[in-house]
């Protein structure tokens, strides 16, 4: 699979680290394989209308952790992945998501609204937790 990134300019997070998120998201949820190729830097640069540097710090980290490795002249090639025994239950977990999300906008509820709703939740339960 070939990841399309996208980044967020409200979110606060700078371009290098959505890049090594969406990157390390993909991994935990199995969208990318071990030997899978991430986009080049020229595409990325194409598709994003971003600083090439920006896409190599980004790609550095996530050699710098073990995740990919690159090959001159090649690309740049995932190395690990970061799923775990809980990837069998995802899909179970994706389809109630799912569900809820057509509630949340049946009710009304736009994107920034659903995703401020998610976000306390899910930081309240966390904290319920600790």
């Amino acid at each position: 699979m070939v990841i399309e990134f996208h980044l967020d300019g409200r979110s606060g997070v700078s371009p290098y680290l959505q890049l090594v998120q969406q990157v390390r998201r993909a991994l935990r949820l199995g969208l990318l394989a071990e030997g899978d190729q991430l986009p080049t830097v020229k595409d990325v640069v194409g598709q994003l209308a971003i600083n090439p540097n920006t896409v190599l710090k980004a790609y550095r980290e996530l050699e710098h952790d073990g995740l990919v490795a690159a090959r001159p002249g090649v690309g740049t090639f995932v190395t690990r992945t970061l799923t775990d025994d809980t990837l069998a239950a995802h899909a179970a977990l994706r389809l109630s998501l799912q569900r809820w999300l057509t509630k949340a906008r049946e009710a009304g509820l736009d994107e920034e609204s659903i995703e401020a709703l998610f976000l306390t939740t899910f930081r309240t339960a966390r904290e319920d937790i600790a």
